[in-house]
């Protein structure tokens, strides 16, 4: 891709969301993320077709960073909330390129829009589990991790019909021992990491995002993203661009892993 056709296609990512309000998203390091107060809505979106429950994959360990590098897919997680205009318009814009993405939603977000569960879901993507409140779940006695957990998988069964495919610590790249335990008693098989961080929650510039990725992505890599910041809006475009490029497909983490 042309330096050209970058600057081309990160206006055009810019373009997606025509709001200008910002809000954070998830930052391992525990950095406090703000967003614009949104109405709490009570209302459910009708039931439909439960979403798919997690899968275990035999030989896999209990903590997933990346897929089989035998295969030209890889996988673009992001960390579920903040604003719901942005999260639509990065679903938007990986359906545009035929991409599908896993979304691990905090439960307190799906709180406020439950309607994104099925939208999630209807554009063909993973949905999953980054804990009720998104706090340092690490650092939490046992009881606190496990409400945590459970009150974000209980969530997603309300609105989906499943504890959702995925379980992902909120705070932290990886799940302590202890965390592991708790997230496989609840329901969830594997905890789903990373080996590529955007480290679009520091907000460095859209061409800093694409960087960040495209400088580290191999085949069967899962890329840590954020709904919540403009950034990942315009660098999107671009990523899906080069990785069409190079030979990589952008599919779910489920589709990676099968």
């Amino acid at each position: 891709m042309t330096s050209t056709d970058r600057r081309t296609a990160l206006r055009t990512g810019a373009g997606l969301l025509a709001a200008g309000v910002l809000t954070a998203g998830c930052a391992p390091n525990g950095a406090v993320a703000h967003s614009t107060p949104v109405a709490h809505t009570t209302a459910d979106p009708p039931a439909q077709t439960p979403a798919p429950p997690p899968r275990a994959y035999p030989g896999q360990p209990a903590q997933l960073t990346h897929g089989p590098r035998t295969r030209p897919r890889v996988a673009l997680t992001f960390h579920g909330q903040g604003d719901p205009a942005i999260a639509r318009a990065l679903l938007a814009a990986a359906e545009k390129h035929g991409a599908r993405v896993t979304v691990l939603a905090v439960g307190s977000w799906l709180d406020q829009h439950p309607e994104l569960a099925r939208r999630i879901l209807d554009g063909g993507h993973d949905l999953g589990n980054h804990t009720q409140r998104h706090l340092a779940i690490n650092t939490m006695a046992e009881a606190d991790a496990r409400t945590e957990i459970t009150a974000c998988a209980g969530r997603l069964k309300k609105l989906t019909g499943s504890i959702g495919t995925w379980f992902r610590p909120s705070r932290a790249p990886l799940a302590s021992p202890l965390v592991v335990d708790l997230a496989r008693a609840a329901g969830y098989p594997h905890v789903l990491s990373y080996d590529v961080d955007s480290l679009d929650y520091t907000a460095p510039g859209a061409d800093a995002v694409v960087r960040n990725v495209l400088g580290k992505v191999q085949r069967g890599s899962v890329v840590s993203l954020h709904f919540g910041y403009q950034d990942t809006v315009a660098a999107l475009p671009v990523v899906l661009q080069e990785l069409a490029h190079r030979g990589l497909s952008a599919v779910t983490t489920t589709e990676l892993f099968t």
